[in-house]
């Protein structure tokens, strides 16, 4: 008598079930324990089996053992999972507009493109007009000036008034600055190029002689150069820089203005004792607006929110996850970043948009599990996250902070704008 090849059809497969599946007509392919016939699930199946099994009360598909089951219906697959809980991550809206740009917003010449950026400059300077950090006697210190746009359209807006300074920190040397339109005024420009992790504001001579303080403020200001910035402004005296390194002959303009009322509330100089310098002196900051950008080029050797990620157990490595995800956000809404102008396009305006521009997405391991939709609202967790690291700062230094939107996700995608007022003001 010829016996019956083990193929799995004639008989069964060497050390798998003995059962004969009717409805596929093969043998089941489960492996069997040492010394049985059968799987677990088809164990009824043998004749000396001492254990009952029933269905699964979940899943009649498949059975168990009855003397198990509560065991098993604490991990078997047809369970009720807990649902995944999706955070909030929105803020409040809080998109303005400023009578110094009604002119220009309303001017057919600007493309879409200058629209856009001109739409951003007019809510930033309204939503400083809220928080009064618009007026005369104080000096307007712009981290990331690029051209200074956004201190030229302060400037416009404050033009009746007195004492009132721009300095203007950027690393690189820029294109068709803004800043030498003002050449014939009395209100200061001053452009400091160097990078804001060597600069000391305590150091520069105009804060030194006139004493006044300083409000923070900057428009797509990347990554870590936010965390330099909040530094730069609140960092310790025994953290800051000595002096400011590898700073060229600073450029001044003299810019004309006219007496007039102020437009928020006045910021005295700080007091100063008989023969007594401000160097060395804590600033005296009026308030921040910065609008964010770019989460995923943050660094943690500068993030200033260390302690409110330790707070959550929380460290080095996580932060960098946080940041790859970050990207999210915004990947999944642009197209991958260009290397050089379209057609009919200006080199200035390409920058402008550049810098705004998140790196293309990277293809990883994740691509498959979870759509564009639950990898933009990771992204905003992540940059949420990254960003309460900066309130918390704030908050530790003495400030009321928050985060807002001030423009809408069709002007830009980077559109959250970080602020903050003294507590005691």
């Amino acid at each position: 008598m010829e016996v019956p090849t083990a193929d799995g059809v004639s008989a069964p497969l060497p050390g798998r079930c003995a059962f004969y599946v009717e409805k596929k007509k093969r043998y089941c392919k489960m492996i069997v324990g040492s010394g049985k016939a059968y799987c677990g699930e088809h164990a009824n199946a043998e004749k000396d089996c001492e254990k009952k099994r029933i269905p699964c009360p979940l899943d009649p598909k498949h059975t168990v053992f009855e003397d198990l089951l509560a065991k098993h219906l604490k991990k078997c697959n047809s369970r009720e999972k807990p649902k995944p809980v999706r955070f909030k991550c929105k803020h409040e809206e809080n998109i303005q507009s400023h009578p110094a740009l009604h002119e220009a917003l309303n001017d057919p010449k600007n493309g879409d493109s200058a629209f856009k950026h001109l739409k951003q400059q007019a809510s930033l300077l309204g939503n400083m007009e809220d928080l009064h950090l618009l007026g005369p006697n104080r000096c307007f210190v712009e981290f990331g000036a690029g051209k200074g746009k956004l201190s030229h359209w302060i400037h416009v807006a404050l033009k009746a008034y007195d004492d009132i300074h721009f300095l203007l920190v950027e690393r690189s040397s820029a294109r068709f600055k803004v800043d030498g339109k003002h050449q014939n005024s009395d209100t200061k420009f001053e452009r400091l190029q160097v990078d804001i992790q060597h600069l000391d504001l305590r150091q520069v001579p105009l804060l030194q002689e006139k004493g006044l303080p300083v409000v923070g403020v900057g428009k797509h200001l990347c990554g870590a150069a936010t965390d330099l910035a909040l530094q730069c402004l609140l960092g310790s005296l025994e953290t800051a820089p000595h002096g400011i390194k590898d700073q060229p002959p600073s450029k001044r303009s003299k810019l004309q203005q006219q007496p007039g009322e102020s437009t928020g509330p006045e910021l005295q100089p700080i007091p100063r004792v008989a023969g007594e310098t401000a160097a060395g002196q804590e600033l005296r900051v009026g308030g921040v607006a910065i609008a964010l950008c770019c989460h995923h080029r943050c660094d943690w050797r500068h993030y200033v929110g260390k302690e409110f990620f330790k707070e959550k157990g929380l460290g080095a490595s996580e932060f960098a996850a946080f940041l790859r995800m970050s990207s999210w956000a915004t990947c999944g809404s642009r197209q991958a970043t260009q290397t050089s102008p379209p057609q009919g396009q200006t080199d200035q305006t390409f920058e402008e948009e550049e810098h705004e521009a998140t790196e293309e997405a990277e293809l990883d391991s994740l691509e498959g599990v979870l759509n564009a939709e639950d990898r933009e609202h990771i992204g905003r967790l992540c940059k949420l996250l990254i960003d309460q690291g900066r309130v918390h700062f704030l908050q530790q230094k003495g400030f009321d902070s928050r985060l807002l939107y001030y423009t809408s996700s069709d002007v830009s995608l980077e559109n959250v704008l970080l602020t903050a007022l003294p507590a005691s003001r």
